[in-house]
């Protein structure tokens, strides 16, 4: 099913015209959700951002990255919740690596939820490595939660950039 449904999408930059979509999916997905200023302001930026739409027009997920001083950072990336599992977020991830590899960037840095176990555990899956906690970084329901720091070099050398 995964395969099949990978082929079914396609991906494209995000743009002004998506972001009723984007943020449809995006307060659908999180308790907290980006603002439309929030991407906005990432489009106007010239942020990495991209869409990705079934063959039947559903936008299905997103992401948004930010390049600079040789280094990218991964914003926010989000699959429909239906559709999790099903290797959707995988190949947005290679996507964003793609976009750092070919902008000669050395790492790709993220932050996640410390309770987003099924996150952590993709992007450990995909080469990243635990370097810092950030305190308190997350509004969260019960009082604010910690963030993970992660990186990945580019180079495919899990936590290392290019040498």
């Amino acid at each position: 099913m995964s395969e099949l449904l990978q082929a079914q999408c396609t991906r494209r930059a995000m743009g002004v015209h998506d972001l009723d979509a984007v943020m449809a999916l995006e307060a659908g997905s999180y308790a907290f959700p980006w603002t439309r200023g929030n991407f906005i302001d990432s489009l106007a930026a010239g942020y990495v951002a991209e869409v990705l739409c079934h063959d039947d027009g559903a936008l299905v997920g997103y992401f948004v990255a930010m390049p600079g001083a040789g280094e990218m950072h991964l914003l926010n990336i989000t699959v429909a919740p239906r559709l999790r599992r099903c290797g959707l977020a995988r190949l947005m991830l290679d996507t964003v690596l793609q976009h750092a590899l070919d902008r000669d960037m050395a790492t790709l840095w993220l932050e996640v939820r410390a309770s987003n176990k099924a996150a952590r555990h993709l992007y450990e899956r995909s080469g990243f490595v635990e370097v810092a906690l950030r305190c308190a970084y997350y509004p969260g329901s019960q009082g604010r939660e910690d963030a993970v720091v992660m990186r990945r070099g580019v180079s495919g050398e899990a936590g290392h950039g290019l040498d």
